[in-house]
């Protein structure tokens, strides 16, 4: 790979990963448009560990009163709320991981079309748009209860349709139950350390068993702006959404999913 290679596709991972707008649908773009080879495997491993490096930075603090909180809880000492969330975090996981896990050849093999994604793109955009304008409400991730986490939890399950958006139905969930934006945004954040650690891990294996040789340097520079992308993402859309809410999201999708639709079948 080139290094401009290396910058698009590490933009492309930090920025879409956290973004409701689905990263399947622009990463099938960079074949599309270039006349790039593909990234390879360990390349693709690479930008995940850079993207699940961001939101654990971003969210350290966080993530240690959740883990010393529920700690705490198994030995006995008492629930709180961050040991709560720490448990909604685990069971809005279960859904996906079971589902993906059973399901993970026939999606590969049949659900990848661009068609598919496309019009994942439109539904499911529209669909946050009505949450984020008729639904939500000003819960924070701290206020949810387990009705919510399972909720969900089984609307991510419908990620693993490419053009969904992972982040999108997640906040699009979240707004239906009742959450604020914030509190929707931050939860799907939350939610992504698992699921990425979970896909990550997986392609890790693949990785080991191939005889390949790495290119270190670049996988290390991969990393690196795949997580400096990641980390800006998180920070500015927590901004943006403050104060423009979804909107602008979900005329992107609508209008990148009619696109699609002219490029390829027009």
């Amino acid at each position: 790979m080139d290094w401009l290679q290396v910058v698009v596709l590490a933009a492309v991972q930090g920025l879409t990963e956290f973004l409701p707008v689905s990263s399947s649908a622009h990463l099938i773009l960079v074949p599309v448009l270039t006349d790039w080879q593909d990234q390879g495997l360990a390349f693709d491993v690479a930008l995940h560990v850079g993207s699940l490096t961001a939101v654990i930075v971003y969210f350290r603090h966080e993530i240690l009163r959740m883990a010393y909180s529920a700690l705490r809880a198994l030995g006995g000492k008492g629930v709180d709320d961050d040991a709560r969330l720490a448990l909604w975090v685990v069971v809005a996981t279960l859904p996906v991981c079971i589902v993906g896990f059973l399901l993970r050849d026939f999606i590969s093999l049949y659900m990848r079309s661009t068609l598919i994604i496309a019009l994942s793109l439109i539904v499911f955009g529209l669909l946050l748009g009505y949450a984020d304008f008729f639904k939500r409400d000003t819960r924070s991730e701290y206020q949810m209860g387990l009705k919510d986490a399972l909720i969900i939890g089984f609307a991510q399950v419908l990620a693993l349709i490419p053009g969904t958006s992972r982040s999108g139905i997640s906040m699009t969930a979240a707004l239906m139950v009742g959450m604020s934006r914030e509190g929707a945004a931050r939860f799907s954040f939350l939610l992504s350390i698992p699921v990425i650690v979970l896909a990550g891990g997986l392609e890790a294996i693949e990785l080991i068993r191939q005889p390949d040789p790495i290119d270190w340097l670049t996988l290390g520079v991969g990393t690196l702006l795949s997580g400096l992308f990641a980390y800006l993402c998180i920070h500015y859309f927590l901004a943006v959404i403050k104060k423009l809410g979804m909107q602008p999201f979900v005329v992107y999708r609508v209008l990148f999913g009619a696109w699609l639709l002219w490029f390829f079948y027009v």
